[in-house]
């Protein structure tokens, strides 16, 4: 029963963690916090990246035909795709690059609650496998969710809400974490065989976000302008999960 309680302590770690740290940051001045949270969004393509490519895809690979795992992780890219076009997930890392109004604030509380509740399936997906394996998982999603709450925060506050109230609903979504981490553990071991294709689906939802969502961020220039800086904090990002 050992993965129960660290399962759900990585789920808390990845989700509610991330928020938690992303709180900190509002405590730094506007310019420092507008420094380092790009930094954070290279580092985070890097953890994503990493995690998808060199932990969840190898480790379906090691169950299921090459088929199945990209078809699993093809669906995942497209899963992810049709839920952020129906505004169920929304994803926002600088204030200044999306609209904000009260339905947007919404929007954000709802969008993190489902994925929080995604990363808790994943992270419960890979400690089936290994712990190992699910604190790899848990650290890309944590290195996400820093900079995505961090925008987060600065959309609620903008909209009107005080900081104790931003943090109050981004802690409250953030538990769908712990939420999808128990609905994985109960149904792996029902299940154990379609563990390997929840990673496969897992390892298309990391890569959707990080090449659909954060790299054109970079691209575009909205969080940081040296790409000298963004390759050397992505290849950190990979690296660490190499290490790990």
């Amino acid at each position: 029963m050992l993965i129960w309680p660290a399962t759900l302590g990585l789920a808390v770690a990845g989700s509610v963690g991330g928020v938690l740290t992303a709180s900190l940051l509002l405590l730094f001045r506007d310019d420092t916090r507008g420094r380092v949270v790009p930094w954070l969004v290279s580092y985070a393509v890097g953890t994503l990246l990493g995690a998808a490519l060199l932990g969840l895809v190898p480790e379906a690979l090691g169950s299921l035909a090459p088929t199945p795992v990209f078809g699993s992780l093809l669906a995942g890219i497209l899963t992810f795709f049709a839920l952020e076009k129906s505004v169920l997930l929304r994803h926002c890392h600088d204030d200044a690059s999306c609209e904000v109004h009260r339905s947007t604030a919404t929007l954000v509380i709802i969008g993190d609650a489902v994925h929080t509740f995604v990363d808790g399936i994943v992270i419960a997906a890979a400690a089936l496998v290994s712990l190992p394996l699910a604190a790899t998982t848990a650290l890309a999603v944590a290195a996400h969710e820093i900079p995505q709450e961090a925008g987060d925060f600065a959309i609620l506050l903008a909209a009107g809400h005080s900081r104790s109230r931003a943090l109050v609903l981004n802690v409250a979504a953030a538990v769908g974490g712990l939420a999808g981490a128990t609905l994985m553990l109960l149904f792996g071991s029902a299940a154990p065989g379609a563990v390997p294709w929840v990673l496969a689906f897992a390892a298309g939802n990391f890569l959707y976000v990080a090449m659909a969502d954060l790299i054109p961020h970079l691209h575009r220039g909205y969080v940081d302008q040296s790409p000298i800086r963004q390759v050397s904090l992505i290849g950190l990002g990979v690296l660490t999960m190499v290490v790990l």
